[in-house]
């Protein structure tokens, strides 16, 4: 599939810059009008988008901060809906066909993999971690003889 619009996978979802979907559409409004405009259809943040600063080159100086927002691929194809154009036909388009490879089964497997092996990575330096205190315990345990903690710890030091 052809990426009509950069897609990124933060937190293992797929997104799309609503600026990068704004020039897709070849939309006449300015962007800073109309992304809340787009958000007035019920839209929700930090469920169907998260705005975030982006940093452009700024002819006269240094980098310059704008505002963009990562959208939900759901959120996208609203948007393009309401745009009843062709260039928001041929994005939403683009995106069902994303998600439906992004459930398809090879995928969804993929994705479990991965945070699969993540997660026991995880575990696997918190067990290094806690070596010498699972080596203390165990020996504290097998021990015979009590030992008051003050004596323990000049012995420790």
């Amino acid at each position: 599939m052809d990426e009509l619009i950069k897609i990124t996978y933060e937190n293992d979802r797929p997104a799309v810059s609503a600026r990068e979907l704004h020039e897709f559409l070849e939309v006449e409004t300015p962007y800073h009008k109309w992304f809340p405009r787009m958000c007035e259809y019920g839209f929700a943040e930090n469920s169907d988008y998260a705005v975030t600063d982006i940093f452009v080159h700024n002819p006269t100086g240094g980098p310059q901060s704008k505002k963009d927002a990562a959208l939900t691929i759901d959120m996208a194809k609203e948007i393009c809906m309401i745009q009843r154009n062709e260039k928001g036909k041929q994005a939403r388009q683009y995106f069902l066909q994303l998600e439906k490879d992004w459930n398809s089964p090879e995928k969804v497997m993929a994705r479990a993999l991965r945070i699969a092996e993540r997660k026991i990575n995880g575990l696997e330096e918190k067990a290094k971690q806690d070596a010498p205190l699972v080596l203390f315990a165990n020996s504290v345990s097998a021990s015979k003889n009590s030992i008051l903690v003050g004596e323990l710890a000049k012995l420790l030091k």
